[in-house]
């Protein structure tokens, strides 16, 4: 797969569905800022096609275009499973294009994961209600209240178009220690998850 000249890496197609690569840490790529969407196109809602798939596929809550190489301003987030409970999904998909918080209320903190950072669990403080402004998969201007896990899945998509990662969050000695987890994984050494206790669910996207 293609976009904009850039070439895509898929794991996997069946007729119109293409599920794609994830970037893993640590991929320079995801430390890159990401540019502003200035037309929203058909290339750009295939985009957001493709991107759903790999999201449900991973599976997620939330992916950014950064997470498969693209370093373009867009993410997708479908807290819909997770709200309702497993097996009770009601999905609730949402585009944001060029987004920007423009209200923060209140604190929370929330055990996150990454699909780009396997085996990590990091507790992260965010803003527990906030209002993000952004561009819709039609380029229609759009409001998004975003409260607990919706708010805190919309921050961590917006940290990723900015280059933020959870393992920036880390000292240097546990990022070290993130280091050498990582390179037991690629040998094929079974590790443990570790999970330091906040609130909620693990993995965003």
């Amino acid at each position: 797969m293609t976009f904009g000249g850039t070439d895509v890496s898929e794991c996997r197609s069946s007729g119109d569905d293409v599920i794609l690569n994830i970037l893993k840490y640590p991929d320079p790529l995801l430390k890159k800022k990401s540019e502003s969407v200035e037309k929203v196109d058909r290339e750009i809602q295939k985009l957001v096609e493709d991107m759903f798939e790999t999201m449900y596929d991973a599976p997620g809550v939330g992916l950014a275009a950064p997470q498969i190489g693209i370093l373009k301003r867009i993410l997708i987030v479908d807290v819909g499973g997770r709200l309702e409970g497993e097996g009770k999904r009601k999905p609730d998909p949402k585009v944001l294009i060029n987004p920007t918080i423009i209200t923060r209320e209140e604190k929370i903190i929330w055990e996150e994961g990454c699909l780009s950072l396997p085996q990590l669990i990091v507790p992260v403080e965010r803003s527990k209600k906030i209002i993000v402004e952004a561009l819709d998969q039609h380029g229609k201007m759009v409001k998004h209240l975003g409260e607990d896990l919706l708010a805190v899945a919309f921050q961590h998509e917006i940290d990723h178009l900015e280059g933020i990662l959870l393992v920036d969050r880390l000292s240097r000695l546990k990022r070290d220690l993130y280091k050498k987890k990582l390179e037991k994984l690629a040998r094929g050494e079974r590790v443990e998850e570790e999970v330091e206790h906040g609130k909620g669910p693990a993995y965003i996207g």
